[in-house]
């Protein structure tokens, strides 16, 4: 089992840093390319550059008002839902549909049941 990680691309887990500009302020991201790959393929479908994607998570995060004290893990995580969505099959790979306001509701109830049904298989005591 672990050869399937372990044998993956070594670029995949690399870090790379980008610099972009949010409010008038310059900053760095660094995060492995896993991630800018996913994160490039999450701009792509709406049409954005990833610096866009960026810049229009930070400001709807803080309209949001999350803690934003650890930016680069709430964009890994998103990168990871995303990918999760995928894997559900709620939104197709490679497409330039973007990830619109409507039905985002239905989509969160329905993530937020299987992530519970996942717990609740994961969490068994293993039988002996």
């Amino acid at each position: 089992m672990c050869q399937l990680f372990i044998a993956a691309e070594a670029e995949l887990w690399l870090s790379k840093t980008k610099s972009l500009r949010i409010e008038g302020v310059v900053t760095s991201i660094r995060l492995e390319n896993f991630f800018w790959d996913v994160l490039t393929e999450i701009a792509f479908r709406d049409d954005m550059s990833v610096n866009q994607l960026i810049t229009k998570l930070y400001f709807e995060s803080q309209e949001a008002e999350l803690d934003l004290s650890n930016f680069t893990s709430f964009l890994r995580v998103c990168c990871s839902r995303y990918l999760s969505l995928v894997a559900d099959g709620e939104l197709s790979r490679c497409e330039k549909t973007p990830m619109k306001k409507d039905g985002i509701e239905l989509l969160l109830s329905k993530e937020n049941q299987r992530t519970q049904a996942r717990r609740r298989c994961f969490t068994r005591e293993p039988s002996i």
